[in-house]
This record gives structure tokens, sequence and C-alpha cells, in this order.
């Protein structure tokens, strides 16, 4: 496994004013330790990801042949273990929030300071050390999760992505194999606030997680409810 602390990260800055990006970021980047490689398109992206996938993507929201947001969220289920930084001078609360809820790890605003994207990458980098690490974590056998907790691997080999609110759930039921678990402690891997979280919402997504299971693999997931108490997950 790639020590992201310790090792240059490889950074790929997406932006397509070529003076900003070749002149004064990636020099500057550079300087701090990384290894960026800059690019002025999506497509150009497009490219790089089929060589092989950097550890942290910077990318402006303008871009000359995408919409930021949504490349933002493409590249989150896609590829859910790199780190995305969003860099843009749109600085509205609007924006911000759907960059982050896109699939952004954060959100940054030009003009930026060049010390608070290199703190801002470094911390990113340290988060995604410690999520790398959780990829050793395995389930009871022919179950495990793997890229940090975002892929369920069935015994078939086949993987499942999760989604923001399915992975903790997962974690939680594979953790606790063979235990039934309570419906308020699986809420509260969704939520701070539990009291006003729709317990209809937890059966749609083990639901929705079943059907996903199911389809992708040649073993359904083995996770039964347990009437009045909880679930339990035992393979």
């Amino acid at each position: 496994m790639k020590d992201l602390e310790n090792a240059s990260l490889r950074v790929a800055l997406l932006e397509d004013d070529a003076v900003l990006r070749e002149r004064i970021l990636s020099p500057r980047l550079r300087d701090h330790g990384f290894d960026v490689i800059g690019l002025g398109s999506a497509a150009a992206l497009e490219r790089l990801l089929l060589a092989g996938v950097p550890d942290i993507i910077v990318l402006d929201v303008g871009l000359p042949d995408a919409d930021g947001f949504d490349l933002a969220q493409s590249l989150r289920s896609r590829f859910p273990a790199v780190g995305v930084v969003m860099l843009t001078g749109r600085e509205s609360p609007h924006d911000k929030v759907r960059g982050l809820v896109d699939g952004a790890d954060a959100y940054l605003t030009k003009p930026v300071e060049l010390g608070l994207l290199a703190a801002t990458l470094h911390s990113l980098a340290r988060r995604l050390q410690a999520v790398m690490a959780t990829d050793a974590f395995a389930s009871p056998p022919g179950w495990r999760l793997a890229g940090g907790g975002w892929r369920l691997m069935a015994p078939c080999g086949q993987a499942v992505l999760l989604t923001r609110s399915e992975r903790p759930l997962v974690r939680c039921l594979i953790q606790h194999a063979g235990q039934v678990v309570g419906r308020d402690a699986l809420i509260a891997t969704l939520t701070s606030n539990t009291f006003e979280f729709d317990t209809h919402r937890l059966d749609s997504l083990i639901h929705r997680l079943r059907r996903k299971v199911a389809a992708a693999s040649a073993h359904p997931f083995p996770l039964s409810a347990v009437h009045g108490a909880g679930y339990v997950f035992a393979p």
C-alpha cells in the first residue's frame, strides 16, 4: 500500500486557465512536495484515468467540456477512494453545499492562498491513508469490505459499490455479524438526530441494498430482519 503521507502525492490539477494552472498552482504545489499533473479539460482527465487514478483530483467547476459538479459526482461513484477537492471562483453557500454533497471532500474558492490549498491536500491525504488502512478489515468468511469500506466484496469476488449511507450501515452490520443490531443503533450510523429520523427510511435503505447486492452478485446479502428488534447479518 502506498504511504500517502511519506510518498509524493500524485495530484491531478484540472484547471482550464493555462496561466493559473502552469505558472502559479502547479509549480507552487510541487514546491510543497506534490507530484502535480496539470490538465485543461475533463477529456484530458479521462485519458489520465485510463492510465491510472491519482491520489487526489483538484478540479474547477467551469470547465470547457464538462460541469464540475457533475464531474465530481461521477468521480465519487466511479472511484470511491480518490480524493476530490473543488477549487473554483463560485463562492455562494449553495454552490459550496452542492459541491460537497456531489462528492467533493473539500471546497475552496479562488483566489486561494497556496498554503491553505497545500494544507488541505495534506490533510486529505492523512484521511485517505486512514481510510485505506481499513482495506485490511475483513468480515466473516466470504464477505469483506474493500476500498476503505466503499466496496462490499461478495464471496464470488464481485464488488458492490456502496453509497455514503450504505457504507456505515454495512460496516456496522458486518462488524456485529451473528448478533442482532437494534434499529436505533443502525439509525445512529446514518444520522446524529435519531429522534427526527424517519424509521421507514432505514427499511427502504436495506431493501435497496439487498436488491443491489442480488443484482450484482450470485450471492444474496445474508441480512435478516428480527421482528421487533432489528437486523442480523448471518453469513
